[in-house]
């Protein structure tokens, strides 16, 4: 096996060995423009290319290093962490993390324990995650009649209702979509009070992305004003679901509800073998939870609820991780002590 970096020539040679939107050519594209250092790695048999990986290289602030991030990769091997570990060398790296694209049902035997068993004899330790750990897949190769009936009783009743009430789904896959998305997402963050990417984040990903049929922006109307718009991705026969917005008014309308819905068929229509919904709660959700109505929402259509084998640091230099873990705990103690403070 010759393992090498990938050529710009390769680029749709490489997109069809990897299995995540984070890993295609184009997000890494796209997250050079934004600064970071991006680095692919091919696998090559009989001058073919069989794996790919891709990373992104990450200045730590007051260290004088950088941490590596290698976000749904597939399944993680001798040749695979030997690479990387190449990588955050050249790179001066004090970790490459890793979140591999491995998940299981949550009520099957998990086969997990051998992998993080793997993971933990080749210098890594559990990271502190950027991915949640639990997301719904759900299989759209079934009949859309079976997926409809796969909606909780009150799910369908909402969509029924927004269907009723005259709300539309249409696409706006442009650069005037994505900035209708960034609009409604300023209204929603200065309602909900979380954390979102900022506009200029969001441009250059359009920049970046947008000529490549990857993303797929779309719009819920109601009264022919925009109460929804969702930011899609659509990969190698999956459809995903990791950015959305609304806005407070004519919530009773359940433009969301139908948005969902609308996903799931276009989707379907569009050969995608599943959905992944990109993150949610773990089995038997805390209810006081900040993201339970998240949660609740997408458990609500169907899907099975998968858990991801986690999030580990491969440790590059063994001298300063540990001091960088320190001090990272302390920020984040720090965060959250700020955010309960009333100034």
């Amino acid at each position: 096996m010759i393992i090498r970096a990938v050529r710009e020539e390769e680029k749709d040679l490489y997109n069809k060995v990897v299995n995540h939107p984070l890993q295609s050519w184009e997000w890494g594209s796209f997250r050079a423009k934004t600064g970071l250092e991006v680095e692919r790695i091919g696998f090559f048999e009989n001058g073919k290319i069989k794996r790919g990986v891709q990373a992104t290289f990450h200045q730590i602030p007051h260290f004088g290093k950088t941490a590596g991030y290698v976000p749904k990769a597939g399944m993680p091997d001798e040749e695979q962490l030997s690479a990387l570990k190449q990588l955050g060398k050249n790179h001066n790296a004090l970790f490459v993390k890793l979140e591999p694209n491995i998940s299981e049902p949550v009520d099957t035997p998990s086969a997990h324990h051998s992998i993080a068993d793997f993971l933990l004899k080749n210098d890594c330790k559990a990271g502190r995650p950027l991915f949640t750990k639990h997301t719904y897949i759900l299989d759209l190769t079934k009949k859309e009649d079976d997926l409809f009936a796969g909606l909780d009783s009150k799910t369908r009743y909402n969509v029924n209702l927004a269907y009723k009430k005259g709300v539309r789904i249409y696409e706006d896959s442009s650069k005037q979509g994505m900035e209708q998305y960034i609009s409604i997402l300023e209204a929603t963050t200065k309602r909900q009070g979380f954390y979102a990417h900022s506009p200029d984040y969001f441009r250059t990903m359009w920049d970046a992305i947008g000529h490549s049929g990857m993303i797929k922006i779309f719009h819920a109307v109601y009264e022919e004003k925009v109460l929804v718009t969702w930011v899609m991705f659509l990969f190698n026969g999956v459809l995903y679901y990791p950015y959305g917005a609304s806005l407070r008014e004519n919530r009773d309308v359940m433009a969301s509800n139908l948005m969902m819905w609308e996903m799931i068929r276009y989707g379907k229509n569009n050969g995608c073998k599943s959905f992944d919904m990109w993150g949610s709660l773990g089995p038997d959700a805390d209810k006081n939870h900040p993201w339970y109505g998240f949660h609740k929402f997408k458990r609500g259509y169907g899907g099975v609820l998968h858990q991801s084998i986690g999030t580990y640091d491969m440790v590059v230099d063994q001298r300063f991780y540990g001091a960088f873990r320190i001090a990272e705990n302390l920020r984040w103690k720090y965060l959250r002590l700020r955010a309960k403070l009333p100034f």
